[in-house]
């Protein structure tokens, strides 16, 4: 019997299943089932958003064009045991995800005023949170102080932009983009902690945990915004 494209929450069920085999493969641990995974989960979440609809808007593009850049990302950086320079590059890409994300923010209009100027506390919470990871980091850094100054910097800039689009969208999507960002945050935190601070039990699975419900979250609040 023939069967139509697939839906938006069909997709999510395929997303979250490769995510789960995903760190599967880490907890067995499972090399190549973690190698042919990871690669799916970014074009799954692009599948779902394209499946929403409306995908030609200006808005819809600039979280297609992060998800994309992502993607490239996860990829360099299941080679970066090869090099810096494959980490360098997958960092990079993940900054042009997080401008992609910065605009796509910037741009929610509304008659709302801007949730940090309602509570301009916030502001300190991010610039405080964000100031004591580089602390924390800065002596294992070496010559990668740089690249990862700024892209802390960007990230930090992103939830801000996430914080401050918050009264702007519908409540749903407000929160799960605002959820999706500060989940971000929290996933590269610690993977720059494993990386460049302590390496500690289980990293690689909370660091793909988190950074799945972060992703998943922002294309959710993408879906509902419109």
């Amino acid at each position: 019997m023939a069967t139509g494209p697939l839906k938006v929450p069909e997709i999510f069920i395929l997303f979250w299943t490769a995510a789960f085999l995903h760190i599967l493969g880490s907890v067995v641990p499972l090399p190549l089932l973690q190698f042919t995974t990871k690669p799916l989960l970014m074009p799954l979440l692009a599948a779902a958003l394209i499946a929403s609809g409306n995908i030609s808007s200006d808005i819809k593009k600039l979280l297609l064009a992060g998800i994309i850049f992502s993607w490239v990302g996860d990829i360099l950086l299941m080679f970066d045991y090869k090099g810096t320079n494959y980490f360098i590059a997958g960092l990079a890409s993940f900054l042009c995800a997080h401008i992609m994300y910065i605009i796509y923010f910037v741009k929610a209009k509304g008659q709302q005023p801007s949730l940090l100027k309602k509570r301009p506390l916030l502001i300190l919470a991010v610039l405080a949170y964000t100031s004591a990871l580089i602390i924390l980091l800065h002596p294992g850094l070496g010559a990668m102080r740089l690249p990862v100054l700024l892209y802390a910097g960007v990230i930090a800039t992103m939830l801000l932009c996430s914080l401050h689009a918050f009264a702007q969208l519908p409540v749903k999507a407000a929160r799960l983009m605002v959820t999706g960002a500060a989940f971000f945050v929290l996933s590269d935190s610690l993977l720059a902690i494993n990386r460049f601070y302590h390496p500690y039990p289980f990293a690689g699975i909370l660091i793909m945990l988190t950074y799945c419900i972060a992703q998943f979250c922002i294309v959710k609040g993408g879906i509902e915004r419109n």
